[in-house]
C-alpha cells in the first residue's frame, strides 16, 4: 500500500474523532496528515513526510485552535430579540406586583413582574429591566421606593 493512502485513512481517522469529540485539536491534526500525505504523493521520503506532519501539527495546534477558541467563545456583538430589551429603561403604565402590571419599554407594552418578589411599583415610575421571562419582563424601580 503506498504512504499517501496511509495517511490519508489517518486523517479520516482523525476527522471522524473529531466530528465526535468537537475538540478543534484532531480536526487540525487531520490536516496535517492530509499534508502529510500530499508530501509523500509527490514523493518525498519518510522523513519529509513525519517533518511536514509535525510542522503543520505544531502549526494548527499551536496557533490555529487558540485563534479558534478565543472566535468561538467571543460573545454576539450585537444583542437581538428580548436580549436587547435587558437594561433597558420602561415606563410602569398599570401598577406592576407580583400579580402582574403593565410597562412601556421602547414604545411597546409588555405584561411585567417586579424582579423582588414583594415589591408593588406604581404607575409612572421609571424602571430598569432586569430579565425577560417569556412575554414578562421583570423589572426594578430606578430609585427605590420609600
Amino acid at each position: 500500500m503506498q504512504t499517501w493512502v496511509i495517511w490519508l485513512i489517518i486523517a479520516v481517522a482523525l476527522g471522524a474523532a473529531e466530528i465526535v469529540t468537537t475538540t478543534l485539536a484532531l480536526g487540525l491534526l487531520a490536516v496535517s496528515a492530509l499534508v502529510a500525505g500530499g508530501v509523500a504523493a509527490v514523493g518525498g521520503g519518510p522523513l519529509l513526510q513525519l517533518a511536514a506532519f509535525l510542522v503543520a501539527s505544531a502549526g494548527g495546534v499551536g496557533i490555529v485552535r487558540p485563534i479558534a477558541l478565543r472566535h468561538i467563545k467571543q460573545p454576539p456583538l450585537l444583542r437581538t430579540g428580548t436580549a436587547a430589551l435587558v437594561g433597558r429603561t420602561a415606563l410602569v403604565l398599570d401598577e406592576v406586583s407580583d400579580h402582574g402590571g403593565r410597562v412601556r419599554i421602547g414604545g411597546e407594552d409588555w405584561s411585567a413582574r417586579p424582579y423582588d418578589e414583594d415589591m408593588v411599583i406604581p404607575a409612572g415610575t421609571k424602571v430598569d429591566v432586569f430579565k425577560i421571562e417569556g412575554a414578562t419582563a421583570l423589572v426594578y424601580p430606578r430609585q427605590e421606593l420609600a
